[in-house]
């Protein structure tokens, strides 16, 4: 009796052996930002407006106006520059971490290549498999240098971090989160209202948007967005209330 029969052969016309399917790019530098930047805008300028309609009670919406177009555009600039330093100094640590690596490698090839076998024993490669597949990846220095990278700090040489990426992204997406609260005063609203109404299910949509890329359910993460949006603008408009109280 044939062994092989009633398995798949990767000769037969009508089975595609080919592995097809790719993932989201992780660690590009851009999801973070742009995700934690709308996120950001949202709340963060609903909350300020919610805070001067508290403390005027209302009767200056060219203020509310004024306070929000100020915060969108001092928020956005301020994310992009938080976003590119914090992006470059990582990016710049990492690659001071791969020279250091690549110095070691050049200094003591022998001792790194054997290092190399270790860490492939411990993922249960066996030994003399391991010796080799080590040998062959230190044939070439960069490659060692990028497999040691990724092995030990977990770093793609190749693929760090884009600062200016990750700056613009924080800034978009923080300007357009931030515009959604103030847009119906600036289309002629004399209550806060729409801007609660628009606010509450820009969260509830990003963070279903964001649960398509993480394991969490659209519902829950879009709830958990609204509530914790909701309570930072209610909490700000109280204290919106009570600052003007005692101003007045």
């Amino acid at each position: 009796m044939d062994t092989t029969e009633g398995l798949a052969s990767a000769d037969d016309p009508g089975v595609d052996s080919a592995v097809d399917h790719e993932h989201p790019d992780v660690t590009g530098g851009w999801l973070r930002p742009a995700v934690f930047g709308a996120m950001d805008g949202l709340v963060s300028n609903f909350a300020l407006i919610a805070g001067m309609v508290g403390g005027t009670g209302g009767d200056n919406n060219d203020l509310v106006v004024l306070a929000g177009l100020a915060g969108l555009a001092a928020g956005a600039f301020s994310m992009a520059a938080g976003e590119y330093t914090s992006v470059a100094s990582q990016a710049e640590f990492a690659a001071r971490q791969v020279d250091v690596e690549r110095r070691e490698i050049v200094a003591n090839p022998v001792g790194e290549a054997a290092e190399l076998a270790e860490m492939y024993v411990g993922k249960g490669i066996d030994e003399e498999t391991a010796r080799q597949m080590a040998e062959q990846v230190h044939a070439d220095v960069e490659r060692a240098v990028a497999v040691h990278a990724m092995e030990e700090f977990g770093v793609d040489p190749d693929d760090l971090p884009s600062p200016t990426l990750a700056a613009g992204s924080s800034f978009l997406s923080f300007a357009v989160g931030a515009a959604v609260p103030v847009l119906p005063y600036v289309l002629g609203a004399n209550t806060l209202l729409p801007g609660l109404v628009l606010t509450l299910l820009a969260l509830f949509g990003c963070g279903a948007v964001v649960a398509r890329v993480t394991s969490r359910p659209w519902w829950y993460s879009g709830l958990r967005q609204l509530v914790l949006g909701g309570v930072a603008a209610g909490v700000t408009y109280l204290f919106g209330s009570l600052v003007g109280a005692g101003l007045g």
